[in-house]
């Protein structure tokens, strides 16, 4: 259904933008495990040079990774410009170019928080910067999503009107799961609220093996895939926080002590913070499967709806010719 109306190019270059915006979070995450945000007092300069041309590759580790880290946002941004031209030129769909145009400017937002942030030296708007980036990377994915071959391919059947009955589950574990990221954003840079995220944590687990369960029982392979991603990206993020607070807080019982900024609590501790964005990410995009799947097979979605508009171009083309 509607695989005419996909576009490869479209499509390629939102799968580019999250790829790339994978880059930023990952060094960011460094950033801020790191304690590296004030490597620089200003901004958009590095140390009173020219973004461009600061010595980079010869700066102290901080200053290394921070500057890194606004180099990432500029590459993304550039993406970002090609994944708002490409889309409102090639995708026939209103609200997909829509959505490019405000990944855009969320990515500009982005940055402009980012720069607010060192200028004012105020760790409150590094969370909101950090919590804000994950919205933005979701909002990239579910545009990768609604421009994919899968997607206009897709054609609802009777039997997928299960899909409704999981429209609560899909929303609420998102807000869940984006709540857990912003409590894992106070912990980390005000040290806040770590019981709080304990118990958030658990709450969302068993609420994502609840998602998972249900989703079995409606048999829809499309959504089926996505809930065990969720799990597994879920399992995976607990064993990372159990790391993370043991190489943070240490381990009594084994004699285990803390060391302030080794290297497992380093690695640990940053890639907690990129796999929940990740985990977040993935429920964005599971939430809008259960959308489009709970859809009736007589009313095609709002996304695809310009495949008559489309045809009728293509005719006037011809007769053009």
């Amino acid at each position: 259904m509607n695989s005419e109306l996909y576009q490869p190019i479209v499509h390629r270059f939102a799968l580019l933008t999250v790829c790339a915006a994978l880059l930023p979070i990952a060094v960011g995450a460094l950033v801020t495990t790191t304690k590296s945000g004030m490597a620089f007092p200003d901004w958009p300069s590095s140390d009173g040079h020219n973004m461009f041309l600061y010595p980079w590759l010869d700066a102290a580790f901080d200053k290394f990774i921070e500057h890194g880290h606004r180099l990432a946002g500029i590459l993304v941004g550039v993406v970002s410009i090609g994944l708002a031209v490409v889309t409102c030129r090639k995708d026939p769909r209103k609200a997909v170019r829509v959505m490019s145009v405000l990944v855009l400017l969320g990515v500009i937002l982005q940055g402009v928080l980012g720069g607010i942030r060192v200028r004012m030296n105020s760790e409150l708007l590094a969370m909101i910067h950090g919590s804000f980036a994950a919205l933005v990377f979701s909002l990239m994915a579910a545009v990768m999503l609604v421009t994919s071959r899968s997607w206009r391919n897709y054609d609802p059947q009777p039997d997928d009107d299960e899909a409704r009955s999981l429209k609560p589950f899909a929303v609420g574990l998102a807000l869940a799961i984006f709540g857990q990221y912003v409590l894992g954003g106070l912990l980390r840079h005000l040290g806040l609220m770590l019981h709080e995220h304990i118990g958030l944590a658990v709450i969302v687990f068993l609420f994502a093996i609840g998602t998972f369960v249900f989703t079995h029982f409606t048999r829809i392979s499309w959504l089926q895939r996505t809930a065990q991603c969720l799990v597994v990206l879920l399992v995976l993020q607990v064993a990372l926080g159990v790391g993370t607070f043991v190489t943070k807080f240490g381990f009594a019982p084994t004699g285990y002590v803390a060391v302030y900024g080794s290297i497992p609590q380093v690695v640990l501790a940053t890639t907690h913070q990129v796999v929940g964005a990740l985990l977040f990410m993935t429920s964005v995009m599971y939430a809008v499967r259960v959308f489009r799947a709970s859809l009736p097979p007589q009313s095609p979605s709002v996304l695809c709806s310009a495949s008559n508009g489309l045809e009728q171009s293509g005719a006037a083309r011809g007769g053009v010719g």
